[in-house]
Formats: C-alpha cells, structure tokens, sequence
C-alpha cells in the first residue's frame, strides 16, 4: 500500500499551497542565508506535521489561510528545534546529509536557527489567533524542557519506563499533540473536539518515536544512523530499558549506567543491543506501540466523518507504525 498517497489524497490541493509557502519562508537572497537555507531546504522530510494539521483542520471544518500560515509557524519552529539540536549532540548527518553544524559551523547554526524560529513568529501572527500562537509558544517550551530533562535522565541511576515516557512526550508527541491541536483549532473546533485531537496527536507522536527508538538496534544506513548511535550519545531508549528491568541483569545493568555516563565502548554497545534483542525488549516496544495505534484508532471511528479524511488517517497512523525508515 502507498501510505504517503492514501495520506496525501483528501489534501493534495492543500498540500501543494502549503508547500509553496513554507519554501517561500526557507528563502532569501542574501548570500550565506540563501546557502543555509537552502542546504536545510533540501533535507525537507515526508511532511507528516503540516499533513496532520491539514487533516485535522479538513476534519473539524475547513483549511483556510489560518491553517496554512499555523502549519508552516509550527513547521519551521520543529526546523530550527533540530538545526540546533544537532549543535547541542554535535551531530554531523540530519536525514542522510550533512547537518548545517557540519556543513557550515556551529555559529551559523545557531544564527540561521533563530532566523528560523522568528519566521516561524511571523507565520504565526499571521493566523490573527491569540490562541494558536500560545499553543506554538508552550510547544517550543515543552520542546525545550524535554531536552533538559532528557540530559537530566543522563545522571540517574534508575532505568524508568514513567520517565523514558514523560521525555518522549515532550519531546516528540508534543509536536504531534500540538499539530492536531492547532489543525482543530484553526477550523474553529469545540473545546472536546480539540482535546480529542490532542490525545490523538500525542498517541502518534509515542508510536513514532518508539518505532525510531526501534531502528537503533538495526544497520540501516537509509535511516541516516549506525546501530546504537543513541546509547553512543547516552541515551537508552524502551526497548533496551525493558530488558534491563525484567532480567534484572547487573552486567548490562553496569554497562546502561556506562552509557549514560558516556565511557560506554563501540563493542560494550553491541553486547548491550544484543542483549535486548534476545531478551525480548524490541517485541515488547512493538507491542506498546499497538496499544496506542489501538487508543488512536478509537479517535478515528468515533470522531472522524469524512470518509476520505477516515481512510487518511488510517494510513498515517499505519504509516507511522509500519514505516523501515
């Protein structure tokens, strides 16, 4: 099945002014500016965000300019969170390419990721919405802390899947949260209505980050990360966490806490994924992800009335769960 079709097929008018627009704001003409912008221009990904606002703002009403311009805000505010979170990890690769800190340095970085951020600003002041705006405002907030609490995580000595949680949701369904939040909100939905999408958006955003969690402990190299690159950069992630817990084995035990300290070695992660693989930690991820497909599931037969718009997000939700990369 074409996921990104079926997804795309309710809004692929939408879609094309959308995309028109948010390059429009990722272009300059002044000479390094122009450069990063389009250096970061051609990384673009799937648009499963601005997909997500489209269909719920098509769900709840009707796609305006208003959905447009919170669409592209919220789009370029994830673009700028991950230039300069590539600083911050001093990652070299974003998507498969080079990352702006590398290509260029971490300056420029830094810069071109506030002119981002304050473009996003001005798409949304755009909207007229007082309303959408606090929505962006807390995200970036929410983006912020679970990056802080994630290095937090780092310094403890407890593997907590409550805590491994509370980080994923700030820092990755928060976006989602946030996309289905300000796509109702845009088409004038009800206070019920925009919570709904919300519980929605956050089930989407758990799965996809635990199906990304799940790649760590593949080679693939079209995914744009070696095996275990999260625990090389201290993080562990549910599956390793699971196996850890249920075994209650001290040496893998003694080599998470390594991980998190940063001492871990190239041959001591390879034990470690090993490990989880055989002890059961990736089956068990996959099947917490079911369980919030089967909760997302539930806003989709019951909130859902445009068939088209139905069969969409089943795609998206199918897509997110069943995607290799």
């Amino acid at each position: 099945m074409d996921y990104l079709a079926t997804i795309k097929q309710p809004i692929t008018s939408e879609l094309n002014d959308y995309t028109e627009l948010f390059d429009r704001s990722l272009s300059h003409t002044d000479g390094l500016l122009a450069q990063v912008l389009d250096h970061i221009r051609s990384q673009e990904g799937k648009r499963m965000r601005p997909m997500l606002i489209l269909l719920m703002a098509k769900n709840f009403g009707k796609i305006s300019p208003v959905t447009l311009h919170a669409a592209v805000g919220l789009e370029l505010l994830h673009t700028a969170s991950l230039v300069h979170d590539d600083v911050v990890d001093e990652s070299s690769e974003r998507r498969g390419q080079r990352s702006v800190n590398a290509e260029y340095n971490n300056k420029v970085a830094v810069l071109v990721g506030d002119y981002i951020l304050s473009t996003s600003l001005l798409h949304m002041s755009y909207t007229h919405s007082e309303t959408i705006v606090r929505h962006l405002a807390e995200l970036g907030r929410t983006l912020s802390n679970g990056e802080l609490l994630q290095l937090s995580n780092i310094q403890s000595t407890e593997l907590s899947e409550s805590v491994y949680y509370q980080v994923i949701r700030q820092k990755t369904a928060a976006l989602f949260e946030a996309c289905a939040a300000i796509g109702a909100l845009s088409a004038g939905a009800d206070e019920a209505d925009i919570q709904a999408a919300k519980r929605f958006g956050q089930n989407l955003g758990i799965i996809f980050q635990i199906r990304d969690d799940i790649f760590d402990y593949y080679d693939k190299s079209e995914i744009g990360k070696p095996t275990g690159n999260d625990m090389a950069e201290g993080k562990l992630t549910l599956p390793a966490i699971r196996a850890i817990n249920a075994t209650g084995d001290e040496q893998m035990m003694q080599l998470a806490q390594k991980v998190r300290m940063g001492t871990v070695t190239a041959d001591e992660i390879a034990r470690l994924v090993a490990f989880t693989k055989a002890n059961g930690g990736i089956e068990y991820a996959d099947r917490r992800m079911w369980d919030f497909h089967a909760d997302a599931m539930v806003f989709i037969e019951n909130e859902v009335r445009d068939e088209a718009v139905k069969t969409s997000l089943r795609a998206y939700l199918d897509y997110v769960i069943e995607r290799d990369k």
